[in-house]
């Protein structure tokens, strides 16, 4: 993948020095905002940013978890990576930065190289994003064909409901990322189906019974949600 351009949007100078240090070492472009008001003049020029990694609280005109929903709201950032980082450390902290947009979600102190990991992560779900601009997804035990709403597990059919199957989809679109309940619910509800947080368990389940040997590609993240497995 071409070298990143990564915007940095963290208050505290010396952690916004590190981060930048360690990312430009691994060759990405590194733009640095100390507040919101500033991040929003740079995403508003021409050149696009490929990921962010914003702190929570902030100074200026709005925190960064406001502004993650800003950029989630707008088209051209509506899936960029997004990578929060905070001294918030409470599961429901975890959860409302998800449910904002955020892609994953580092509590400080962070070991830099932990930060590197996840970035990697994320830059590697945007290659799959591409490569699989096609209509198979294939994590090699288990493939999904998309407009077939096919799914096979070691070469043999299993046929899902069509509920498992928008949940499944929503999963393996982004490994690693931790969707929680009400994302789901979010992207399903609809179309005469109701669903809550309980049924969304319930659901996960069942599609574990059913995709069997390819179960625990499926992770459980206690008090958050699910999250596909990230298998490279």
């Amino acid at each position: 993948m071409k070298n990143t351009s990564i915007l940095v949007i963290e208050d505290e100078q010396d952690i916004r020095d590190l981060i930048s240090f360690q990312l430009k070492t691994e060759g990405h472009n590194v733009i640095l905002a100390e507040s919101v008001d500033k991040a929003i003049s740079i995403v508003e020029r021409p050149e696009k940013i490929d990921l962010f990694i914003i702190d929570w609280m902030l100074p200026g005109v709005m925190s960064g978890l406001e502004f993650t929903k800003k950029l989630r709201a707008q088209k051209t950032y509506s899936d960029t990576p997004i990578i929060m980082i905070t001294a918030l450390t409470q599961p429901d902290n975890i959860v409302a930065a998800l449910d904002a947009g955020a892609d994953d979600y580092i509590t400080k102190p962070f070991d830099l190289n932990v930060l590197q990991a996840r970035i990697r992560v994320q830059l590697r779900n945007i290659e799959k994003d591409e490569k699989n601009s096609e209509d198979t997804l294939d994590f090699g035990l288990l493939k999904i064909e998309i407009s077939k709403c096919r799914v096979l597990v070691d070469k043999e059919e299993v046929n899902l409901t069509s509920t498992e199957f928008k949940i499944l989809s929503i999963l393996v679109q982004k490994p690693g990322h931790v969707f929680t309940r009400e994302q789901f619910i979010n992207n399903i509800q609809g179309e005469n189906i109701f669903v809550t947080g309980r049924t969304i368990d319930t659901h996960i389940a069942g599609l574990r019974k059913k995709i069997g040997s390819a179960a625990n590609m499926i992770e459980t993240i206690r008090g958050i949600g699910y999250r596909f497995k990230d298998t490279l």
